[in-house]
This record gives C-alpha cells, sequence and structure tokens, in this order.
C-alpha cells in the first residue's frame, strides 16, 4: 500500500510540478462574426474556418449586424443565391470539423404575445428550419443592443424566455441532432444586469423563466472590458443559475469612431488576456473586419480556449507573431505594441501602447521639466527601431495584410517622423516650424488612422506643449 501511495504521489507531483498539465479545453471554443460594419465575405469566412480548424476552435457563429437577413430584415428568407453561399460555407464548417452555428436577431421588433406573436414565431422557425435543410445543427438567438438613444430598453426577460424555451423545444423535439440555443440577453454584462446589490427586474425574469440547457453568452462586467476574473464569471454563473459562456470583444473594433463616424480606424493586434481559468462552457471571441490583421489575436484565444489553466499572453503572442509572419515577426511585433490598446468613454481593453516607447518619451520631458539633463538616447533608440520596423513591413508584408493595414502602417511612419522632429527640437530647445506641420497631418489622417495615441502619437503634442510654453525666468 504504501509504495502504491508513492507512485500516486510521484505521478501527481510529475503532472503538476513537471510542466506536463493536462490540457482542459473550453467545450465551445470559437469565432463569433458579431461586429457592425462591412460582413466578411465568403472567402473571408472559408479563410476563417480553415484557420479555426488550424487552431482547433471548433465553432464559428454566423451573426454579422450589418447583414440584414439577421437583424433588420429577420422575417424574411435569404435571397436564393445567399442560401446557396450558406450551405457552401456550413459544408466547409464540416470539413474543418467546425460547428457552423447560425444566429437571428430579431429583438428589434419580434412580438411576443397574441396573433402577431404567433405569426412571428412561425417566422423564426421557418427561417430555421431553411438554415437546418441547408445543414445547420447549431442555433442563436440574440436579444443585444436593443437600447434606445437614452440607454433604455423595454424588453422583458420573462416573455424573452418563454420565446426562446419554445423554440427550443419546436426544434428539439422535431429534430434529434440539433444543439442547445444558444443566446445572448438583453442586459448581456454584468453592471447591466445589476442595481446596487439587485439583480434587475429583466435578467431576474429572464434567469428564472430560461431552459436550463439554453447556453447563455455574456460580456464581462462591461461590454468592452479589461478582463473577468473567476469570482466575476462565478457571479454571473449564480445569476444564471448556469455556467455562462463568454462573448468576448476584443480584437473588435467597431467602436473605434471617428467624430464624422468613420469606423476601424485603430487595429487591436495584442493579445487575448485576462480571461478566466475556472471551467466555462464556451468562449466566442468578436474580431474586427480585417480578417488577416484580427488572427493575431485570435490565435492567442485560441491557445488560451485550448488550456486556460496554463495560459500565458505574452508567450503566446511571441509564438503567434512567430507563426503568422516567420522572418518578419520582430517588426510586426513592434508595429503591434503600438496597436493593441483599445478605449473610449466606455470600453477599456488590451495592454497599453507601446510601453517602453511612452516610458522614455516620459523620462526626457520629464527632465526637461526639472531643468535636468535628459537621457535622449533610450527614446532616440525607440523611434529608429520603430521607424526601421515600419519600412521593412510596409515594403515586404504579403499584400493581403497590406491590405488591411497599410493606413495604419504609413500613420505610424509619419508619426515617427514627426517624433525625429520633435525630439530634435528638444535637443535644439526651439520648436521645429515642421513639427506642427506634420501634427496637422497626422490629425488629418486620423480620419482613417489611429495608431499609438498614448506613446508616439503623444509625444509630438507634449513637445509642442513644452517648447511652445514660455519659460519662468530664474
Amino acid at each position: 500500500m504504501k509504495i502504491f501511495k508513492r507512485i500516486v504521489l510521484l505521478t501527481l507531483a510529475a503532472i503538476f510540478f513537471g510542466g506536463s498539465v493536462q490540457a482542459i479545453p473550453i467545450p465551445l471554443r470559437g469565432v463569433v462574426e458579431g461586429f457592425y460594419g462591412t460582413p466578411w465575405t465568403f472567402e473571408d469566412r472559408a479563410d476563417i474556418l480553415d484557420f479555426c480548424r488550424q487552431n482547433n476552435l471548433n465553432s464559428y457563429i454566423y451573426a454579422p449586424k450589418d447583414d440584414p437577413y439577421h437583424r433588420d430584415k429577420w422575417r424574411k428568407p435569404y435571397p436564393a443565391d445567399k442560401l446557396e453561399e450558406l450551405q457552401k460555407l456550413v459544408a466547409i464548417a464540416k470539413e474543418n470539423n467546425v460547428r457552423f452555428i447560425f444566429a437571428v436577431s430579431p429583438g428589434l421588433d419580434l412580438k411576443y404575445d397574441g396573433k402577431k406573436g404567433d405569426e412571428d414565431f412561425k417566422l423564426l422557425i421557418k427561417k430555421l428550419d431553411a438554415m437546418y435543410n441547408i445543414g445547420v445543427r447549431d442555433f442563436a438567438i440574440f436579444f443585444d443592443d436593443l437600447k434606445d438613444d437614452k440607454g433604455r430598453h423595454h424588453e422583458n426577460g420573462q416573455d424573452q424566455a418563454q420565446f426562446l424555451n419554445r423554440v427550443q423545444k419546436n426544434l428539439r423535439e422535431r429534430y434529434k441532432d440539433v444543439a442547445p440555443l444558444i443566446m445572448v440577453p438583453t442586459e448581456y454584462y454584468f453592471e447591466d444586469m445589476v442595481k446596487g446589490d439587485k439583480v434587475k427586474p429583466y435578467t431576474r425574469d429572464l434567469a428564472a423563466n430560461l431552459d436550463p440547457k439554453i447556453v447563455v453568452l455574456y460580456t464581462g462586467r462591461g461590454v468592452v472590458c479589461d478582463g473577468i476574473t473567476d469570482d466575476e464569471l462565478a457571479e454571473a454563473n449564480k445569476i444564471f443559475g448556469r455556467e455562462v459562456g463568454v462573448w468576448w470583444n476584443y480584437p473588435v473594433n467597431d467602436y473605434s469612431l471617428t467624430p464624422d463616424g468613420n469606423r476601424n480606424v485603430k487595429l487591436a493586434l495584442g493579445a487575448i488576456e485576462n480571461l478566466p481559468s475556472a471551467k466555462m462552457t464556451a468562449i466566442f471571441f468578436n474580431p474586427m473586419e480585417q480578417v488577416q490583421m484580427s488572427k493575431i489575436s485570435l490565435a492567442t484565444g485560441a491557445i488560451y480556449a485550448n488550456n486556460p489553466a496554463v495560459y500565458n499572453a505574452e508567450s503566446a503572442w511571441d509564438r503567434v507573431l512567430a507563426e503568422q509572419f516567420g522572418d518578419l515577426a520582430p517588426q510586426m511585433k513592434i508595429f503591434a505594441e503600438h496597436s493593441r490598446h483599445m478605449e473610449n468613454s466606455w470600453a477599456k481593453v488590451g495592454e497599453p501602447d507601446a510601453p517602453g516607447f511612452a516610458t522614455a518619451a516620459y523620462l526626457v520631458l520629464n527632465d526637461l521639466r526639472k531643468n535636468n539633463s535628459p537621457n535622449f538616447v533610450p527614446l532616440e533608440q525607440k523611434i529608429d527601431e520603430s521607424e526601421i520596423a515600419t519600412e521593412t513591413l510596409l515594403n515586404q508584408l504579403p499584400q493581403k495584410f497590406l491590405d488591411e493595414c497599410r493606413p495604419q502602417l504609413e500613420q505610424l511612419l509619419l508619426t515617427l517622423k514627426a517624433d525625429s522632429i520633435a525630439l530634435e527640437s528638444l535637443k535644439a530647445g526651439k520648436l521645429d516650424p515642421q513639427l506642427k506641420s506634420l501634427r496637422a497631418e497626422i490629425s488629418a489622417n486620423e480620419k482613417h488612422a489611429v495608431i499609438s495615441e498614448e506613446a508616439a502619437r503623444k509625444f509630438v503634442d507634449d513637445a509642442i506643449a513644452f517648447l511652445d510654453t514660455p519659460k519662468k525666468k530664474k
């Protein structure tokens, strides 16, 4: 018996301390094409299904917000050519061993009660039947983004739950091979589900009445937040009385808008990070319109989803950059470092942009403000290495990548040129007249491309502000 116990202990030690902890993948793991903006093409989707296979992601949700037949015109059947295209994608998904999950977002005008409610139910079932007939076996119904311009919604959690239960019962009684439904609530992030220490009525009623087999997705404590802890996931599980799944809004960039409404001006090129190690039922990563650029984050997400307990974001990022860009990985890492943090008044996610650059710039200006002699060399080196990397990528990056990131590369190169002039101006103690005109050009370009706002871009503004400020006489 003692020998047996020793063998068991040695085995456990080998497993837990020898680096061979068994991977436990998240059961449903994949990509949700759920962004606003131009939907992916057939070729993009076929490519991402192959990408999923290569990275052991087993699910893809078809849910492009600006496909009219998914959301605005959900009652209408897909035209024959579009249905044929979807059928081909379902077949490609099957070849790649990826579950093709077809989603509908009917909440904008769905009727729940009476004759109109019955009519809408039949229309939705007819739509799902058409998808079943082309090979779909997984379905999702989304009720997200139904608030008015004052942030209010008028949804009833009990009505939604009963409608979803009715759909699930109908499908699974007629089709024995259909998986449980996936849904997204109207209150789909934690801070919208609660008020004080109380669960709000909509979420309370939805959770209390929803079939326990239906999978619920939520986005964390905010729509776009900087992570989800194990404790936060446990709180969401408690509210819904089940293991919830995660719809993770990175690298999606459809909220990266200019004042005149241009979309996708900043690329999210960092690693997936700060997600739970605790058990969960599903995770779906929402990508950018830029499918090739999205693959950086998506591939790190695949590493996470296949073994959350041991995931390391930095090493995953390095591995993915090497796999996707080969000899250009060092240059791509420098560029990507300048374009990974996403933030606005309600969103914050991703590591800070180019922290080494930002620190070197801060130290130079801080010393100058204190009338100390700064060490310009570290910042000079950062500017030079970023400039060389950017020029190399513009000259050598394959076209499929350049098609998606050329504006950002060109904007970074222009900003670095301004940084060089700003640095020389600081050394000389006077403002080079070129600098303000370059800043104006950078600002004009930000209608189409934003990058390194708190690092390379900030240094231009800070240097001008410092040199333009009248110096106090001692």
